[in-house]
């Protein structure tokens, strides 16, 4: 193995949460009048924290979301993890095959605690993460394409960036590693190859990932 630490995006990368999330996201912003599609949801909001979604939505319509945006989308998105989440085929195994060779991994998510414990929970990839390998935006000032999050699980993993590769599916994340110094492994199964151009190696098969890393 080539990395001291694998750091994992989580929504996409671990659990299949994607789709379900942003067709809430693009229905709850349409039912407030801001207009979204799936695809644009996708294509503006995936990988980011929730600021973004509000930051976006006032740049363009000098309109702020309500208080309570954040509180209801998350009820709605926890409610439809419950229905319907897997986890993204092939993430259990690449875990399991971590574990037992004893390399450091983590998760270094722009979603809150929160979600990212209910959607392990709901998954079963809880038993591989305890509170010492789960990061998320929360716990630094700036969210992707900031590197601040990646730079900070490796410090507390105890891990040097130039000795972190990070799994990630987003423009946003592969920005923000770069940043950091880490080396990226663009996973392509639900965004284009070519809207992550920046990592410095691009796969679509979860399962494929052990192998790739032992290279």
């Amino acid at each position: 193995m080539r990395y001291d630490l694998v750091i994992f995006d989580n929504d996409g990368v671990l659990v299949d949460s994607e789709p379900i999330s942003n067709r809430l996201l693009a229905g709850y912003l349409t039912e407030l009048g801001h207009p979204t599609s799936y695809e644009e949801s996708l294509r503006d909001y995936m990988g980011s924290a929730m600021h973004r979604v509000h930051d976006i939505v006032l740049e363009r319509t000098g309109r702020r979301l309500p208080e309570d945006f954040d509180d209801v989308f998350h009820g709605r998105v926890f409610a439809a993890f419950e229905r319907e989440l897997e986890p993204v085929p092939g993430a259990v195994g690449v875990l399991e095959k971590l574990a037992a060779d004893g390399v450091a991994y983590c998760v270094a998510s722009s979603g809150s605690h929160e979600r990212i414990r209910v959607g392990h929970r709901k998954t079963g990839l809880h038993r591989f993460f305890d509170d010492g390998r789960i990061f998320s935006s929360q716990d630094v000032g700036k969210g992707k394409p900031a590197p601040d999050l990646f730079l900070y699980a490796a410090e507390r993993m105890g891990v040097a960036p130039g000795r972190c590769v990070v799994v990630e599916d987003s423009p946003l994340g592969v920005e923000a590693a770069v940043a950091a110094g880490m080396d990226v492994y663009g996973f392509t199964a639900m965004t284009p190859a070519s809207r992550l151009a920046g990592a410095g190696r691009l796969f679509g098969d979860m399962a494929e990932l052990a192998d790739l890393l032992a290279d």
